[in-house]
């Protein structure tokens, strides 16, 4: 398998194990309620659920793509998904309270930045 197929799911499994501890901390902090989604009506929770599990297998189906696709067609979905992922959570950066969370989204911007610059200038 080429050395980019391999750097690039390496980047995508970085980007989502950093989500998944920023998860974490948020339920260790408190910062975060079981049942609770952003002030939500309750029936709009499990939509909106549904919505972020679809936004977060990004990355997993990312890594999947990284190690099976090649050239051109890795090069753009790999960009699209990182710029795509970058400009969500720029967004979203202002609703997050903790310093903790404000860093990890920070990691993850970089993970996002890393990630399309090396797959726009691998396959150059």
């Amino acid at each position: 398998m080429p050395e980019v197929q391999i750097k690039l799911s390496a980047l995508w499994v970085a980007l989502m194990l950093t989500y998944l501890l920023g998860d974490v901390l948020r339920f260790w902090s408190g910062d975060a309620t079981p049942g609770a989604f952003g002030g939500l009506k309750p029936d709009m929770v499990p939509v909106a659920l549904f919505g972020v599990a679809l936004l977060m297998l990004i990355p997993i189906v990312m890594v999947v793509a990284s190690v099976t696709l090649t050239g051109q067609t890795l090069r753009w979905i790999s960009v699209i998904a990182a710029v795509g992922l970058f400009l969500f959570n720029v967004m979203g950066l202002p609703t997050y309270s903790g310093l903790y969370d404000k860093f990890l989204i920070a990691v993850g911007l970089g993970w996002n930045a890393v990630t399309a610059w090396y797959a726009w200038t691998s396959y150059a």
